[in-house]
């Protein structure tokens, strides 16, 4: 029986968490989770040879193999496969790409929580289209040049987002099923009618992105006066860039950002070349939250920026300067202007008395250039980018996972039992030993 046995655990395994919490095992939202995935997941860690990194990594991925049995998953070293490790963006050791249908997520820290939202956001079957403005010298996702984004758009089309641009020249509607309007820069001012029609987009309760810059700032004059937004004259300019190895006063870098959802845990520095600083007014209805700030030695410098640039007291505009700002607020589709009154608005569908309401989501970033293809890869602007789009288009919305406490870890004795546990270890086991040694040196001596 016992060979018998033996041959079995060859072929069958069988596992139990009998830990207090069951700390070693997934939560149930992630065990729900990957009930109703279908079909196969590929996962890849890009781990240097680090036996307790990837020991660290392969424990976790078994426990959703366990639960998940077609989850295949391989280490890749990314210093024998450099090109390929560019290629994917990825930036940190250890860090998981998760593939799905033809869609992929990038994680760069390695936890249940992780890996359980990109599984969430990946999988989802809800169509989510982004339309890009056109028509206007905006920045294009076809081309390839240093000033357009299609290094970016790519990055948004393997998230899963469907892509479209859009002439409202050519096409005076925007679509229904937009999830994000963007307008990346425009070079030249529209006409009064397109602004209507992106002034009337946002009025119905439409997501935006609005990439600004201190050129193509007074072509959206319109819209700018919608939501309260005014520009600090002159550019951003900031000596710290310096430090980076960079020369070009234009260059502003943010190292310290906001509490806000779209910047949560965001540690790494991201860097916008030509940014304009943004002042806002928030219209009644709204939320309005500054994530984006330069540095407090940055400032807008209001001349020409050309030889020793240095701040003027009374002229130029000090720091810290925001770069970008976030909107939001309850809108009620059955009423004639849309807003609704609420210091906290809720991420979630709210019906009641027949009301439907939803959040709408706005953001302004004084700066463009931060996601052209010449800058996406510098610092953390490709993870901003993409951040940026999931507070957008609602992909925030994260599963929490309980914290699983150790109960057994911990031994709390009461203060008498520290006095007597004290005194005996101190006192009366000593004395036990001295009296033990004593008897036994009278009873040699007597002998």
């Amino acid at each position: 029986m016992v060979g018998l046995i033996a041959w079995l655990s060859t072929r069958y395994t069988y596992q139990a968490d009998w830990s207090a919490n069951n700390r070693n095992s997934l939560s149930d939202a992630s065990i729900s989770l990957l009930k109703v995935i279908d079909g196969p997941v590929k996962i890849t860690s890009y781990a240097k040879i680090d036996e307790s990194l990837r020991r660290q990594i392969n424990n976790l991925i078994t426990l959703y193999q366990y639960n998940k049995n077609d989850i295949d998953f391989m280490f890749v070293n990314p210093e024998t496969e450099p090109d390929k490790t560019r290629e994917l963006g990825v930036s940190v050791n250890g860090e998981l790409i998760i593939e799905y249908e033809g869609r992929r997520e990038n994680i760069k820290q390695i936890s249940e929580q992780a890996i359980t939202n990109a599984l969430q956001r990946i999988v989802r079957g809800k169509e989510r289209w982004i339309v890009f403005l056109e028509g206007h010298g905006e920045r294009s996702i076809h081309r390839q040049a240093n000033h357009d984004v299609q290094a970016w758009a790519t990055q948004l089309e393997d998230k899963g987002f469907n892509l479209q641009t859009i002439n409202l020249a050519n096409s005076p509607q925007i679509p229904d099923n937009a999830t994000v309007l963007i307008l990346a820069s425009p070079q030249v001012s529209l006409l009064a009618g397109e602004i209507q029609l992106i002034a009337d987009y946002i009025k119905r309760g439409g997501n935006l992105l609005w990439l600004s810059d201190p050129f193509s700032r007074q072509y959206l004059k319109s819209i700018a006066e919608l939501l309260g937004i005014e520009y600090f004259p002159g550019m951003i300019v900031d000596p710290t860039t310096q430090l980076f190895g960079i020369n070009d006063p234009r260059f502003a870098i943010v190292a310290d950002y906001g509490r806000h959802p779209i910047t949560q845990n965001f540690t790494t520095i991201s860097l916008f070349p030509q940014a304009v600083g943004l002042d806002v007014d928030v219209p009644s209805g709204w939320d309005a939250e500054p994530f984006l700030q330069s540095v407090e030695r940055s400032w807008s410098e209001t001349d020409e920026i050309e030889g020793n640039v240095k701040f003027d007291k009374g002229r130029d505009i000090p720091g810290p300067l925001t770069i970008g700002v976030a909107f939001n607020r309850l809108f009620d589709e059955n009423e004639e202007d849309g807003a609704i009154e609420s210091e906290a608005v809720e991420d979630k569908m709210i019906e009641s008395k027949g009301t439907t309401s939803h959040e709408q989501r706005i953001v302004v970033v004084g700066d463009g250039d931060f996601l052209s293809n010449s800058f996406l890869g510098n610092g953390g602007n490709l993870d901003l980018g993409l951040s940026i789009i999931n507070w957008l288009s609602h992909d925030d919305t994260f599963i929490a996972m309980p914290v699983k406490t150790a109960q057994d870890l911990n031994l709390e004795l009461s203060r008498t039992a520290q006095i007597v546990i004290g005194f005996g270890f101190l006192l009366v086991l000593p004395a036990i030993l001295a009296g033990c040694g004593i008897l036994i040196w009278l009873k040699r001596r007597k002998q």
